[in-house]
């Protein structure tokens, strides 16, 4: 398990840098509900990027680099929708509505080895914690290619991150209340085959963000618990770190169990060194760093360690 006392921070003043994203250059991209997006040069530097125009309120949650340095955000604010934004602060509507309703709170986005645009909403619910119950499932998955936008995937259990593997073979999503990830195998017409449960987790995870490393191994990370744990080729589950207490556990396993879980249960992370953990990236030059994305941190967590990371779609952006 990885030591908490090695941890390090970079960067400043981010306002909920909930997804974040590296590159070869050693540039780290997060999400920032200032209204826009932040970078962190490798000298910690900040310069953030801050929409011009959209909507007023604009919260940005998943991200996506463009091979441009632009940036696709998740809207996960009322009115919901997809959205890109230029270096110069220009906001450029992406997907608004579908099926002639108005898109909702929107989870995350992410683009795969061919261009694709992967969408994730994780309830058709508002407010959004409604949904958060264990049986509850109205999430679904959006892709868009050159045909247009359509839903691929329904049904979910709390639809977050969705990304598509380094063979581009399969498209694994995080379920956070269903307590799993599934997967589903991609077709050539960018359709998905049928859902497969990859993992499922006991007490205390509650999957939310994800990436690969070099190994085939699927990474995730867990709200509440601040746990980072390593699916293995064979299945088996390894905890990479943890960041929680037993009896904070305890209670919110209590509350997930009786359908009583409410916002102070889900920021119960909030309070520990690692603020709510809920994404994750490799980057460095050998790919072996971990850094961490947070819900309440205003800095970007990160470890050196020894598993290789699988290159992410925008690593040469």
């Amino acid at each position: 398990m990885i030591d908490l006392a090695k941890l390090h921070f970079v960067g400043s003043e981010l306002s909920r840098p909930e997804c974040v994203l590296a590159t070869r250059s050693g540039d780290i991209f997060v999400s920032d509900t200032r209204g826009g997006a932040s970078m962190i040069r490798p000298d910690g530097q900040v310069v953030f990027t801050k929409a011009k125009n959209g909507p007023t309120d604009l919260f940005p949650n998943g991200i996506a680099l463009m091979p441009d340095r632009s940036y696709l955000i998740a809207n996960l604010g009322p009115s919901g929708g997809v959205y890109r934004l230029y270096l110069n602060g220009e906001l450029e509507p992406i997907l608004i509505e579908l099926e002639g309703k108005p898109l909702p709170p929107t989870n995350f986005v992410s683009i795969d080895w061919v261009g694709r645009i992967w969408v994730t909403v994780s309830t058709r619910l508002f407010p959004r914690e409604l949904a958060v119950r264990k049986n509850h499932a109205d999430g679904f998955i959006v892709m868009i290619d050159k045909k247009g936008a359509r839903i691929v995937a329904d049904k979910l259990g709390y639809t977050n991150e969705a990304l598509v593997d380094p063979t581009g073979k399969w498209l694994y999503v995080n379920e956070t209340f269903g307590r799993c990830t599934s997967r589903f195998e991609i077709r050539a017409d960018g359709s998905l085959g049928s859902r497969e449960i990859f993992a499922e987790y006991g007490a205390g995870t509650f999957p939310d963000g994800m990436a690969f490393d070099a190994e085939g191994g699927v990474w995730i990370v867990s709200i509440i618990s601040n746990r980072a744990i390593r699916i293995k080729l064979d299945g088996k589950q390894e905890i990479m770190i943890e960041d929680q207490t037993p009896d904070v556990i305890a209670s919110v396993e209590d509350a997930y169990q009786q359908n009583r879980m409410t916002r102070a249960e889900m920021d119960a992370g909030r309070s520990r060194v690692l603020g709510n953990l809920s994404s994750l990236a490799f980057g460095g030059t050998d790919l072996r760093k971990l850094y961490f994305g947070s819900l309440f941190n205003k800095q970007i967590g990160y470890v050196n360690q020894n598993i290789v990371g699988a290159k992410p779609v925008h690593w040469e952006f």
